[in-house]
């Protein structure tokens, strides 16, 4: 059964790039009674939409949606490293559910996951354990992206196991709002990061450090204006939260790759894993919003909902 839903966004600055104090309370304020929220619906299993930034999956093989039936937490931005607790069998049974519901998902015995899905998930324990989970990757990073019909395909199907299941299962939407991360793109990719991009080499401690303190750099220079990178979009994020506080899912449906990109940036097409959770909750769900600020230190418009079915 569907005990609910959140959706949040994630920052992998949260804790390297400062925003005041006071900005900083009122996020983990609402994170906190976020964790409340799951805390009161008591579940024993999650599963979270989440989208990856180019570390676990790779243009060698690039599906649109894969469900984790094993995998490891890579441990990028201080995120706990190590392999998931994903209950095989039930990951299993959901793969073949999702299939048979007409949504053309992968699967993998070997999902790298990163601070995407795992960030949220620590966030979201402070009351009550999250550790066992079934990851569910949406690609929103990596052209070409599936349409968000497909991730409302996606989302009711998985909505549909889920209220057959004898778990209390939460969903988790992990993504977006708007942001411009410092993400290498394959179009205009070094010929060494172009080779990287395909076949996903691994990154040793001294390119990791640099790649994370890249983006710390980019998080305090949007701080003080001087960012190269798109700042977050308070405008477009405040349409796109009320239509689905509406239960409005489809708003993004007739907007181009690039539009997104021009108005929520880059990871505003993270929106999908938010979609695809909400979806899950089927028509009528109830929608209430916790916390929605632009943080630019954290070069993210941070939102938190939490959702419950009608």
């Amino acid at each position: 059964m569907i005990v609910g839903s959140v959706c949040l966004s994630h920052s992998p600055l949260k804790d390297r790039t400062r925003p005041s104090s006071e900005t900083e309370a009122r996020f983990n304020a609402s994170l906190e009674k976020a964790g409340k929220f799951v805390a009161e619906q008591q579940p024993d299993l999650v599963v979270i939409f989440y989208p990856d930034h180019i570390n676990g999956f790779f243009y060698g093989l690039l599906p649109p949606f894969c469900i984790g039936i094993e995998g490891i937490s890579i441990g990028d931005y201080g995120t706990a490293a190590g392999e998931l607790n994903i209950p095989a069998a039930r990951a299993a049974d959901l793969s073949r559910f999702v299939l048979d519901a007409g949504v053309d998902a992968a699967i993998s015995h070997k999902m790298q996951v990163d601070h995407g899905a795992v960030q949220p998930l620590e966030w979201l324990s402070a009351d009550h354990p999250l550790d066992r989970v079934i990851p569910i990757f949406v690609n929103c990073a990596a052209p070409p992206l599936p349409t968000f019909e497909r991730a409302r395909a996606l989302g009711r199907a998985v909505g549909d196991w889920a209220r057959q299941a004898p778990e209390r299962i939460l969903l988790i939407g992990s993504g977006g709002l708007s942001h411009d991360p410092p993400m290498a793109e394959l179009a205009n990719a070094t010929p060494q990061m172009r080779e990287r991009l395909i076949s996903g080499a691994p990154l040793n401690h001294a390119a990791r450090f640099a790649r994370q303190s890249r983006a710390a750099t980019e998080g305090n220079a949007m701080a003080v204006g001087k960012s190269r990178l798109l700042p977050a979009n308070a405008e477009w994020d405040r349409k796109l939260l009320d239509a689905f506080l509406a239960g409005n899912l489809s708003s993004l449906d007739d907007c181009s790759q690039q539009s997104i990109s021009e108005a929520g940036g880059r990871g505003g097409h993270e929106a999908r894993t938010w979609v695809a959770a909400l979806s899950a909750l089927g028509a009528g769900y109830c929608a209430t919003e916790i916390f929605y600020e632009v943080i630019d230190e954290w070069i993210t418009g941070m939102g938190i909902l939490t959702a419950t079915s009608a």
